[in-house]
């Protein structure tokens, strides 16, 4: 009996691009990643080579396909990193390398930009207080205008890394609304918020739906659609389709997330316009797998030795993973990491696991106001991404979260959500709730330590650390921007 039909699945991920077929359960048949770089030239400065992504896509897309045949595959979802920006001339070449969600060389743009609003403004053009950062598209735009002012005017598409893979696999541009962040609303693009930069409005692609059918990808015949940006993606191949169900994604950065009836404005997260008569409150975190990454070279181990010292290690030393800024829930571009409570005790080993516990202390220190906005506490949360990979990492986040964490089958959510959008987008499920329903399913439940609690007054010192070391990080951000 012939297979049915795949569902293939596209995450543009900020360190490698990850593409999987999954049968109509969501079972993985096949699945490819393939890393990149992520150059650094100065201080605060984060970019990526966007050919780097569709050579990813490519060659992902031919291996997964090898032993199966491209007519195996019925539907193709595409999602990514968002916050990242890669300008084009009218041919999609790149016309610099892309400057991705971690760069903060926008910053006092950004804080102009911000400053520009009062909070009347705010509240008329996106509902509530918000803070236009670094990462906000019209920042990054105003930066470009000024700095290379030739390259502006031969920009014709400011392109997010999902928009720029589905224009090449099939020729059509458009973006959706969530990845759009902070210029798109229900009816389209928020001209105010555009319009702070002059000409950014006709550079930007069309808005669509994200399961909407863009065409069939050259040479493959697969139905492409629109596609979101990978947190969201994220709650979908996390089940947090349903209200009380909460997601934490630990990827190069944590994203938490719940799902709610109702919706309480809160600053620190977003809450994402409902559909369905559901609304989904997140908060991205600036460096979680990317904080293990960082002390992987200053400590000069592996991943897998980090985890291993950080079995043998005691808790005690607070680590604050603010290593470019913090997004949610502080916002802070100027903060930066820590290591604080050291004594003449202190292993490396006590490091390696202060590292992965500061990461799940952002994870708490993120769910907070996420609860606020859902107006209710999350019984347990859904756990995935590289993060899912350690079951120390997982126990630790279990702990420090304080309920259940449910570990699931499929780690990369958010290459299984891409697929759940092209399977809607082309009929083979009515909506993506029910696709999450068929398709999510736990692999173990991690339960907390029985001494769990003992760990709230690390926790209450990492969230006071912020405003306690203000000053500090204010003296620094000082001598950083002095030549």
């Amino acid at each position: 009996m012939a297979r049915p039909a795949l569902m293939l699945g596209i995450d543009v991920g900020t360190t490698a691009v990850k593409v999987a077929a999954f049968e109509l359960d969501g079972t993985l048949v096949a699945a490819h990643t393939a890393a990149y770089p992520i150059h650094r030239p100065r201080p605060g400065w984060a970019e990526q080579d966007p050919m780097d992504w569709w050579r990813g896509c490519a060659e992902g897309i031919r291996t997964v396909l090898a032993g199966l045949g491209a007519a195996a595959v019925r539907s193709i979802g595409v999602v990514s990193q968002v916050n990242t920006h890669v300008f084009t001339d009218d041919r999609l070449r790149p016309l610099a390398p892309a400057i991705i969600w971690q760069d903060q060389r926008c910053a006092e743009v950004a804080r102009e930009l911000d400053d520009r609003l009062t909070p009347a403004d705010k509240t008329r053009i996106w509902g509530g207080p918000i803070v236009l950062d670094a990462s906000f598209v019209g920042s990054r735009a105003e930066w470009f205008a000024r700095t290379e002012p030739e390259l502006w005017a031969r920009t014709r598409w400011v392109l997010s890394p999902k928009d720029f893979v589905i224009a090449k696999l099939t020729g059509r541009i458009a973006t959706d609304q969530l990845s759009a962040v902070r210029v798109a609303g229900p009816t389209g693009y928020l001209r105010e918020a555009v319009e702070l930069v002059d000409g950014l409005l006709g550079k930007l692609p069309e808005i669509a739906a994200p399961e909407l059918v863009l065409g069939p990808a050259t040479e493959l015949g697969a139905e492409v659609v629109v596609g979101t940006m990978d947190a969201y993606s994220a709650v979908f191949g996390t089940r947090t389709t349903e209200s009380g169900r909460g997601m934490v994604s630990c990827g190069t950065s944590l994203v938490v997330a719940g799902a709610s009836a109702e919706s309480v404005p809160v600053a620190e997260v977003v809450s994402f316009p409902p559909k369905d008569g559901l609304f989904v409150h997140a908060g991205p975190t600036q460096a979680a797998g990317d904080a293990l990454r960082w002390w992987c070279g200053a400590s000069g181990l592996g991943v897998e030795e980090v985890l291993a010292s950080a079995e043998a290690g005691e808790p005690g030393v607070i680590f604050t993973p603010h290593l470019m800024g913090e997004r949610a829930p502080l916002w802070d571009s100027e903060v930066r990491g820590s290591f604080f409570g050291l004594d003449s005790a202190t292993t490396r080993a006590d490091l390696s696991r202060a590292v992965l516990q500061g990461v799940a202390m952002s994870a708490r220190h993120v769910l907070e106001p996420v609860e606020r906005a859902c107006g209710f506490p999350l019984p347990s949360l859904a756990f995935s991404g590289g993060g899912a990979r350690s079951d120390l990492w997982t126990q630790i986040h279990a702990d420090v979260l304080q309920r259940p964490v449910e570990r699931l089958r499929v780690h990369d959510s958010a290459v299984l959500g891409a697929a759940l959008l092209g399977a809607v987008g082309t009929g083979t499920y009515p909506d993506i709730a029910t696709a999450a329903a068929a398709t999510v399913a736990v692999d173990r439940v991690f339960t907390p330590a029985a001494d769990a609690d003992r760990l709230n007054p690390l926790f209450e010192a990492y969230r006071e650390s912020h405003e306690a070391l203000r000053g500090i990080h204010r003296h620094l951000t000082a001598w950083r921007s002095t030549p």
